[in-house]
C-alpha cells in the first residue's frame, strides 16, 4: 500500500479534476455535494453503530468508501479555494492544544 500526505492527496485530486473531471464545480455546488456524502456517511454510521438496521440492498456499503468519499469532497473545496490543509491541519492541531490542553481531563462527564 502507498503511503500518501494529505498534500500529495490535494495534488492526485486536482491531476485527476483535469484529466477526468474538465473542471471542479463551484463550491456551492461541492458544498452541496459535501452534506450529501456526509449523510450517506451518517446513514452507515447510523446503521453499524446504532439502531438502525440495514436494508438487505444496504450490507455491502463500505465505511471507508462512504468516509473517502468526503475527503474527497472537502479536499476539492480545499483546493479551489486555495487551502493548504497541511498547513491548516497543523494550525489547528495548535490550536486546539492551547485551548483544550486540560479541558477534557478536567470533564467529569467524561
Amino acid at each position: 500500500m502507498e503511503d500518501l500526505t494529505v498534500r500529495e492527496a490535494q495534488q492526485k485530486v486536482d491531476d485527476w479534476i483535469k484529466t477526468y473531471g474538465v473542471r471542479y464545480f463551484n463550491e456551492l455546488t461541492n458544498m452541496a455535494i459535501l452534506v450529501e456524502e456526509v449523510g450517506e456517511l451518517a446513514r452507515v454510521i447510523s446503521r453499524r453503530y446504532g439502531e438502525q438496521s440495514f436494508k438487505e440492498n444496504e450490507k455491502d456499503i463500505s465505511l471507508a468508501d462512504e468516509l473517502t468519499d468526503v475527503m474527497w469532497v472537502l479536499i476539492c473545496l480545499a483546493n479551489q479555494t486555495g487551502v493548504d490543509l497541511t498547513s491548516a491541519f497543523i494550525e489547528n492541531m495548535k490550536k486546539k492544544t492551547e485551548r483544550d490542553s486540560e479541558r477534557h481531563k478536567n470533564n467529569i462527564k467524561l
